[in-house]
């Protein structure tokens, strides 16, 4: 990046990091990719500026978090949601209503349907309603883990990041 001009090191810098924390600050909206976005723009800022031995080892240490931190999402939900008594039938339902409700009515759709459906598709099998409704407190404590861990991981992503800027 030495050869690049101050003004030019600065804005890439800079657009850069904008780009990394709107995928960080994105993770409060559930079933917005913040965690690939902050890899994209690692992976955008070693396509312009280049990579060599240190970028490279950035790179695949971020990839190895970005992997992390898509798998922790699903796994604490549904764990939370299988935690609460929910199916694994109605977990399965969730996580593509989440998704579908999201591209249809962005960006709330999908909080609004993976919950929705699993007490919908629990209170039909128990019921119960009673227990479908600890199903979804079970799916909304698994969030609450995920989006903890999902941070930190952005955040260690971030770090990574920067002590590629910084040393490399």
């Amino acid at each position: 990046m030495e050869h690049f001009p101050d003004w030019l090191r600065i804005s890439i810098f800079g657009i850069t990091q904008f780009i990394m924390l709107v995928g960080l600050f994105g993770l409060l909206v559930p079933f917005f990719p913040g965690i690939i976005v902050i890899w994209l723009a690692a992976l955008g800022y070693g396509v312009v500026t280049g990579f060599h031995t240190l970028p490279i080892v950035m790179m695949v240490l971020i990839t190895l978090l970005m992997l992390a931190g898509v798998t922790v999402d699903n796994v604490l939900m549904g764990a939370g949601a299988r935690k609460g008594g929910a199916s694994w039938l109605a977990i399965t339902l969730s996580l593509v209503a989440g998704v579908v409700g999201t591209i249809i009515f962005p960006p709330f759709g999908g909080l609004i349907a993976a919950p929705l459906s699993v007490l919908l598709l629990e209170y039909w099998r128990l019921r119960n309603l009673k227990q479908a409704g600890q199903a979804v407190l079970g799916m909304a404590a698994g969030y609450g883990l995920s989006f903890v861990a999902r941070f930190a991981i952005g955040a260690g992503m971030m770090v990574l990041w920067w002590v590629w800027v910084w040393k490399g």
